[in-house]
């Protein structure tokens, strides 16, 4: 048991007070979800920033926070959408700052889309690498200056390799990857994708954050791992041969699931 990887879990502040003891009990890695909401970065997050300091206090786990993502496309065309873009970053790495934060997810601009239309455009490839790092680099040197790894989730990502190569076209170790796992099972089953451990093989050791969810391969689910179709033993074994130690993450929805994927794993001897 004690040679197997810990998971660790994403979870709001309040869900990391109420399962301090699991958290604290193994210094699992935590991912803080309250700082991702457009209405949070609007708001005077003092208190906010405060109690999750309070909470932190003797936690011996990595933590980081999941950055802002909604209606916010890294590789947007749109000056003024990339102002925006700048804002809800830096927002978000002054609270990695004030935390101490070491990861803050961000999402992969690579659409369906864009994987179906790639040959067909002029330039098409070119120009979203362009426009990534045109948008992501200021964020990503405000990130080496926090000490802030910001990790690159796939999201509709049918190509494992191409999110891989923008995050190291920006040439920073502060630009890492995630996979998440129910995604890639979505991408796998609705688009055509390589199955999930394929995800973790594309992303070697530049991975450094693995959200774990399951799913049917239809959808978003978030369904407490065992509940899906994902070949856990397959994801594990490549997450084995990594060097990179990621950050096992357990996103999934619903009362008691975080519980439930812990008891799954422990019970199918894959990780505690």
């Amino acid at each position: 048991m004690s040679d197997l990887p810990i998971v660790g879990a994403a979870l709001s502040l309040a869900q990391f007070i109420e399962m301090r003891d699991v958290m604290f009990g193994h210094d699992r890695d935590l991912e803080l979800q309250d700082f991702h909401n457009p209405q949070t970065l609007d708001s005077d997050y003092t208190a906010l920033v405060e109690q999750s300091k309070k909470a932190l206090d003797g936690y011996g786990g990595r933590h980081g926070i999941h950055g802002p993502f909604w209606d916010l496309p890294l590789a947007t065309w749109d000056p003024m959408i990339r102002e925006v873009i700048h804002d809800r970053m830096f927002k978000a790495l002054g609270v990695c700052e004030a935390l101490g934060s070491t990861h803050m997810v961000v999402h992969s601009p690579y659409l369906e889309w864009d994987h179906r239309n790639i040959m067909h455009y002029p330039n098409a490839r070119e120009g979203i690498f362009e426009r990534f790092q045109t948008t992501m680099a200021p964020v990503v040197k405000r990130a080496e200056e926090v000490g802030t790894t910001l990790v690159l989730e796939n999201i509709g990502d049918i190509d494992p390799h191409f999110r891989v190569e923008l995050a190291a076209s920006l040439g920073s170790s502060a630009l890492q990857i995630s996979v998440d796992t129910g995604h890639a099972h979505y991408a796998h089953g609705a688009c055509g994708a390589p199955p999930v451990d394929y995800f973790i093989k594309a992303a070697s050791d530049a991975l450094q954050h693995v959200h774990l969810q399951d799913a049917d391969g239809y959808a978003d689910r978030h369904w407490a791992l065992g509940e899906g179709t994902i070949r856990w033993q397959a994801v594990f074994r490549a997450i084995g041969q990594l060097t990179s130690n990621p950050r096992l993450i357990i996103e999934v929805y619903g009362d008691q699931s975080v519980e439930r994927s812990m008891a799954f794993l422990q019970n199918t001897g894959l990780a505690q």
